[in-house]
């Protein structure tokens, strides 16, 4: 534990001497606006949970609003993290390390949490939706499209994208 007090310290020490240094040269310190955590929902990664994305995603919009750091990002989603994401986060020393970035801790928690499931599991949830009860037709395609995104993948290919753009009814006419 005081090693980790200790490392906090430093950190401290060299926050307070940039922040010195750009008071020196005339620039306002930058405020950040963490009061914007609570935006990011917690994420436990279950199956039931918000994809991983909608969460990674959360965090990078919020951090854009509040001018927060990469390093910022890191430390506020581990605030959020729950059993089992939690418990992976734990055990994964490389994440806990002062020079982890954010790119390393998304690419650690994509490759821990991707979805292991095979298409077609995805294309027979296409293939039997029904819209819900309480569901308007808006949702209703927006939840179609989400499962044809899985079948498809966010694939770079060109002609993928326009099939499945003129499918869904949104057509590009420059390509």
């Amino acid at each position: 534990m005081s090693e980790r007090l200790r490392i906090e310290l430093e950190e401290s020490k060299a926050e307070i001497a940039r922040l010195r240094d750009r008071l020196a040269m005339g620039m306002p310190p930058i405020h950040k606006d963490l009061s914007l955590i609570s935006l990011i929902p917690k994420w436990s990664g279950e199956e039931r949970a918000a994809p991983l994305e909608e969460f990674l995603s959360s965090i990078e919009g919020a951090a854009k609003m509040g001018r927060w750091s990469q390093k910022d990002c890191v430390q506020l989603a581990t605030l959020r993290l729950l059993d089992p994401a939690r418990a992976f986060y734990n055990a994964n020393l490389d994440l806990h390390a002062a020079e982890v970035t954010w790119e390393s801790f998304k690419a650690a928690f994509r490759e821990r949490f991707r979805d292991v499931r095979p298409d077609q599991f995805y294309f027979s949830k296409l293939q039997t939706a029904k819209q819900g009860k309480n569901e308007d037709p808006h949702e209703f395609a927006d939840r179609c499209r989400g499962l044809a995104q899985n079948v498809m993948g966010r694939d770079s290919d060109h002609i993928a994208q326009r099939i499945d753009g003129e499918f869904w009814g949104f057509t590009n006419n420059d390509s």
